[in-house]
């Protein structure tokens, strides 16, 4: 009982809350409000939210309460359960015209389960004409639907839609949980501790930099930049290099992808040399235009993860000027050691922390569609 919840790491309250809910919803008779229809789950980027609302919605479909290892449990976690809709979007926002088909699906009784499971992994993408769609349907639940969302804070999704669900906030893993479970998965310890420091507890990112040499390098490479800035020709290419970086990155990534998605949408609408059944055109210009946005999402994506990683080189500095003793064990880039003491010396934790204060301000500015490419300049002329 409950093996879905082991993958959760470092959350033990509330994986016993998800406990006690998935236990009062197997029992008629229990009266208590230990569940509910609608869940909230909020945590920063790797804690692990949307693992932790697909957990759930397993324990609440499989007969055993989360076995992980029936039918119901592998199909649940995998998303494609007949009695789990999963919105995971991988562009820039959530339409009104989603919400209202999702709706309409999850008004259906359950096929195979005693649950009908929705989970949104990210609400805070809902446009605000979905998100109140959205809001009827959670005022006005199934007799069995639960709606599970997703989002990084309370304030990212309506103050309607917070009244009217039940907030489980999921805590950043500690470092030694994140090296722990790299370790079990047969990483060496000394790669397992740098990743889990250098991905700030973020267990996919943790994941990544664990087993991908090229990663690494590139983490390193971005790191490094700052520290070539000594003019505005040196700040306006730092800039430059990072931005291209990022569309390259953005450009691997979807480019075989998005490929393949035409040529099956193509296939599925009976393309006979250029021409394709009536219809056919339109559903493919939407396609491009997800994709599209998707693109524009990634490199958005990349560049935040940059900043961060830009972050922590800072967040060790001040550590540095501080006056530190043990430094080696205290900071996060290790193998920077000596640029971070060089750093430290020749400026003040007030330089140090107004550079920190950029590289956030350029993160909020990125999300709210500033150009990437005047955003980041910006930042680096600030870093000289």
């Amino acid at each position: 009982m409950y093996e879905v919840f082991d993958h959760l790491i470092d959350q033990d309250q509330v994986v016993g809350i998800l406990k006690e809910a998935t236990a009062a919803a197997k029992d008629s008779t229990d009266e208590s409000q230990a569940m509910t229809h609608a869940w909230l789950f909020t945590g920063p980027p790797g804690s692990g939210r949307s693992n932790a609302a697909m957990a759930f919605a397993a324990a609440l479909l499989c007969p055993n309460s989360g076995c992980s290892n029936c039918n119901h449990c592998t199909t649940a976690l995998a998303g494609t359960h007949a009695d789990v809709e999963l919105i995971r979007t991988e562009g820039l926002s959530i339409k009104i015209e989603e919400v209202r088909e999702l709706i309409g699906r999850a008004s259906w009784s359950p096929s195979v389960a005693n649950y009908r499971v929705v989970v949104i992994e990210d609400a805070d993408r809902l446009t605000e004409s979905a998100a109140n769609a959205l809001l009827k349907a959670i005022e006005e639940p199934g007799l069995r639907t639960v709606w599970l969302l997703c989002a990084p804070t309370l304030t990212d999704v309506l103050p309607t839609i917070r009244s009217r669900t039940r907030n489980l906030i999921l805590r950043t893993p500690s470092a030694s949980a994140v090296a722990k479970l790299l370790e079990s998965e047969l990483i060496s310890p000394s790669i397992a501790n740098f990743a889990a420091r250098a991905s700030q507890g973020h267990v996919g990112r943790a994941r990544h930099l664990a087993s991908d040499v090229a990663a690494r390098d590139r983490r390193t490479a971005i790191l490094k930049l700052p520290l070539a800035i000594s003019d505005l020709s040196s700040a306006f290419k730092a800039a430059q290099l990072l931005v291209e970086a990022a569309k390259k990155e953005a450009e691997a990534e979807a480019s075989t992808r998005d490929d393949k998605e035409l040529q099956n949408l193509k296939e599925a609408w009976g393309q006979q040399g250029s021409k394709l059944a009536q219809g056919g055109s339109k559903v493919v210009k939407e396609l491009e235009k997800e994709q599209k946005s998707r693109s524009t999402r990634m490199v958005r994506d990349y560049l935040d993860r940059a900043l961060l990683d830009i972050a922590t080189f800072y967040r060790d500095v001040l550590l540095a000027q501080s006056g530190t003793t043990e430094l080696s064990d205290a900071i996060i880039n290790s193998d920077l050691e000596f640029e971070i003491q060089k750093l430290s010396a020749t400026s003040t934790p007030e330089q140090t922390l107004r550079k920190i204060e950029a590289i956030m301000k350029t993160r909020a500015n990125l999300a709210r569609n500033a150009n990437p490419l005047l955003a980041v300049e910006a930042l680096m002329v600030s870093l000289r």
